[in-house]
């Protein structure tokens, strides 16, 4: 048996985090899960190959220990030590050891036996690695997991109760996220390991496809793009406490009356011609009902009335937005015969005082 580089077999850098260890190691043992690979013997010593280098590099304290030993390992472990090791696996026959085969010496040496970190306890423990066996470390953390939510806008204005039907990848509880199930015997007073097999729950993978309904409480206020954070509601562990969380994106769909600008409503509001040239008081809607606003006489196409504070509602540090009227003027298209004659009137009235010619100046920039 030879040392194996187990960063050179998960493809990444020696610094890299435990979360890039951890999405390498899944990405590959995708890709060369016998389930995929079928009657491809290659393929079946890669993915062995990657379950090894993870369950050493995906665990902080044996990652350091090999950080510290790497191929000079047995330089690290006493002379007595490595005697009384070798001295249970020759015990135990030809059969004892890893019943798989392909494990590297480190790897070997490191779980065998009892030593540092090893198999030797063998009580049943939910941490991560085999299954059944207690490593001595702290589990990892299950990943977190993200998805989206669409809401109306009243919901984002008053508050709602949704619920999600998530589709996730929870770490099998089986093994502990490990894909491996280890198999071990006793020999005198020490625990040797007999084989190390793929999980029959997850097949090897370490997560299992899991759905589950969810309540989740939309806060009002909430803008387009909020994300909320659910704690423990993302990936599943072993151990409650090493739950993911949930990152929930709202996304609040389009209204045919009130357009989003962050926090503030805007709304195109259609008065008539005498009513923005008299002033009139008129009613608005608003997100939760409607309102008197008073038109000043002479108002313009375009001209924008602001409510303070009737936006979105405030929501922590952030403020209440506001709600914008622009007005949009419209002139009467169904005139009767006495109607056209007073607009008539109007009109003359107007070219006798010689008012401004609206079109005076887009006539003088031609």
């Amino acid at each position: 048996m030879e040392f194996r580089d187990y960063y050179k077999t998960l493809g990444v850098d020696r610094k890299a985090s435990a979360a890039e260890i951890k999405s390498a190691y899944r990405k590959l043992a995708r890709k060369f899960h016998p389930d995929v690979n079928p009657n491809n013997k290659d393929a079946e010593v890669k993915f062995k190959q990657l379950n090894e280098a993870y369950q050493v590099l995906g665990d902080a304290e044996k990652r350091k220990k090999y950080d510290e030993l790497g191929a000079d390992w047995e330089h690290g472990v006493s002379q007595e030590e490595m005697m009384r090791r070798y001295a249970q696996q020759s015990a135990a026959g030809a059969g004892a050891g890893f019943g798989g085969g392909d494990f590297s010496d480190f790897f070997a040496q490191f779980f065998a036996g009892g030593g540092p970190g090893g198999f030797g306890r063998g009580r049943a423990a939910a941490s991560r690695g085999f299954s059944g066996f207690d490593f001595g470390v702290e589990p990892a953390r299950a990943p977190d997991l993200h998805a989206e939510v669409r809401i109306p806008l009243i919901d984002a204005f008053k508050g709602a109760t949704r619920r999600l039907d998530l589709v996730a990848e929870d770490e099998c509880a089986t093994c502990g996220g490990s894909g491996m199930i280890a198999r071990e015997e006793r020999q005198g007073k020490a625990r040797v390991i007999r084989s190390a097999e793929r999980c029959p729950t997850c097949r090897g993978a370490g997560v299992v496809q899991a759905r589950r309904a969810l309540e989740v409480t939309i806060p009002a206020g909430v803008a387009d793009g909020t994300q909320l954070r659910l704690k423990g509601q993302g990936g599943r562990a072993p151990r409650p406490d090493q739950n993911g969380d949930l990152f929930l994106t709202v996304r609040i769909e389009p209204n045919p009356v009130f357009a989003l600008a962050g926090r503030d409503l805007r709304v195109a509001l259609p008065v008539w011609d005498y009513e923005a040239a008299l002033g009139a008081e008129i009613t608005a809607p608003t997100v939760d009902g409607r309102v008197s606003l008073k038109i000043p006489p002479g108002s313009q196409a375009g001209r924008v009335m602001r409510l303070r504070g009737r936006g979105l509602p405030a929501r922590g540090k952030e403020p209440a937005g506001d709600l914008l009227y622009e007005l949009k003027v419209l002139a009467p298209t169904d005139l009767n015969a006495r109607e056209r004659a007073l607009m008539q009137q109007l009109a003359d009235s107007l070219k006798a005082r010689q008012i401004a010619d609206p079109r005076a100046e887009l006539m003088a920039s031609k």
